[in-house]
């Protein structure tokens, strides 16, 4: 096992720091959805799509 690992061991920090960037990435993403931050960073008003994203409210 031991011998494995040391065998392997590039490949492993790279797949483990990989793994911390898409985390990272995720969790971002996601933050700046409950802010209600657009994900495209360029705001709605020029979208094609604005009225399906972020619909009147009716009240």
């Amino acid at each position: 096992m031991i011998a494995w690992i040391m065998g392997n061991l590039g490949t492993i920090i790279i797949s483990a720091v990989l793994a911390v960037v898409v985390a990272a990435v995720v969790v971002g993403m996601v933050r700046n959805k409950r802010k209600g931050k657009s994900s495209c960073g360029c705001g709605c008003a020029g979208c094609a799509m604005n009225g399906s994203c972020h619909p009147e409210s009716k009240g």
